[in-house]
């Protein structure tokens, strides 16, 4: 019952979101045979973003990162403003094809509260499922879920993607304050100085200094979205001339 219930709020939570880098859902259906809850959604052909790292070990090109940068960002503050928490945005949960990016797995996601009243509110007590690397301190220490955590997890993303190194990597998970952030952290080579300013207040691990939302962020760090099927198809066509003899 409780994974019935989570995986409902999952797909009740996204079909609210009707943007084009949030994966689309379908259906919400129950197999009465094997009594067992599923939903469906929109078929994708492409690589996720961890797929992506591991092409890129050192980090993308800083083109090819802003624009990543911009639709990730740009899906994440329409579902702020829709009421709706993702909760556990990290590589693994983004994928980049021909058709584009898109965000996906809310199911650690919740609905932001007095904004969604007809929704309901499960208990996430019994559920400690944040993943270290991505989820902010205050969560990890107990805090509620906030649009502020989703920044953070977002920034820590671009992070990696400009850098190759998850910026949480060798850090206490229960971490209060942001002194060894600051000091462990340089700014990435391929990204522009005020860009990394703003980066940096959003890895702030003090959620009162993570001021930024994540339209602000998007609009800093700028790009676009037209870029998606010709660099999917140059990637495509470098990985069939590599296998060729």
């Amino acid at each position: 019952p409780d994974a019935s219930a989570l995986l409902y709020s999952e797909f009740a939570l996204t079909r609210r979101l009707h943007h084009p880098n949030v994966l689309r859902l379908h259906n919400f259906e129950v197999d009465t045979q094997c009594q067992r809850a599923f939903f469906t959604m929109e078929l994708m052909h492409g690589l996720t973003l961890d797929k992506l790292l591991c092409e890129h070990p050192l980090g993308l090109p800083w083109p090819d990162l802003r624009d990543i940068a911009h639709a990730l960002l740009d899906a994440l503050a329409y579902s702020h403003s829709r009421g709706v928490l993702h909760g556990d945005l990290k590589p693994s949960n983004v994928m980049i094809g021909e058709d584009g990016l898109r965000l996906f797995d809310f199911g650690l996601g919740q609905a932001e509260k007095g904004v969604l009243p007809g929704l309901a509110q499960l208990s996430r007590s019994r559920f400690k499922a944040w993943t270290p690397g991505y989820a902010a301190p205050e969560l990890l220490n107990g805090a509620q879920l906030t649009t502020r955590a989703d920044v953070f997890a977002a920034a820590c993303v671009i992070y990696e993607l400009a850098s190759g190194t998850n910026p949480m990597r060798g850090l206490f998970s229960t971490l209060s304050s942001n002194e060894h952030l600051s000091l462990d952290l340089q700014m990435p080579t391929n990204m522009p100085k005020h860009c990394w300013q703003a980066l940096r207040t959003a890895l702030a691990f003090d959620p009162a200094t993570r001021h930024l939302t994540a339209s602000h962020l998007r609009d800093i760090l700028g790009g676009s979205s037209s870029w998606w099927s010709q660099w999917f198809h140059r990637r495509s066509e470098s990985h069939a001339s590599s296998m060729t003899w």
